[in-house]
């Protein structure tokens, strides 16, 4: 049975160990922010942060996350607070919504490593595909976020909401 750090919880998730990250995710931790799109990993649509780093989770057996720390969409900002969430809805770039956690996932991973990625660093790091066609808006949304987390600017004007720290909200 699997042990990792998911939303910095400590679970076991009883699947079988060659099992995707994703549906252990989905299936087992009822974290159902990471979209099932191609299961190939051409989408991005199952993003997660692993130990920091932005992985596709139809790639990545249970196995190979034992002991590592996982981030999902509802682990990174339980008010929908983070810097990017903010500047997905200011900058309008959420259409139908269904790659939008992917993408946030993508771009925060980004942020980690690079407080000011150039606009080749974000395109290269934003693999994933968007059928609404954000991709002209993407660029200003890590921007923004690039700019307030470095303290250079305010927030996105996005409202915030409370999610229960218990439990994920059904």
């Amino acid at each position: 049975m699997p042990r990792l750090t998911v939303n910095d919880r400590a679970i076991e998730i009883d699947l079988d160990p060659v099992t995707p990250l994703l549906w252990g995710l989905r299936d087992a931790a009822n974290l159902t922010g990471t979209k099932y799109g191609c299961g190939v990993g051409d989408c991005g649509a199952c993003m997660v942060l692993i130990d920091g780093e932005a992985r596709r989770s139809c790639l990545v057996s249970l196995a190979e996350c034992e002991g590592r720390a996982v981030t999902t969409i509802e682990g990174l900002s339980r008010d929908r607070s983070h810097p990017v969430q903010q500047a997905m809805v200011a900058e309008q770039a959420i259409q139908c919504g269904f790659c939008t956690p992917g993408i946030v996932i993508a771009a925060a991973g980004l942020l980690a490593r690079n407080a000011n990625p150039s606009d080749a660093q974000i395109k290269a790091a934003i693999p994933n595909l968007c059928r609404c066609g954000v991709y002209p808006r993407l660029l200003r949304v890590v921007q923004q976020a690039s700019r307030a987390m470095r303290g250079n600017a305010a927030p996105g004007a996005a409202p915030v909401t409370t999610i229960p720290s218990e439990g994920t909200p059904r």
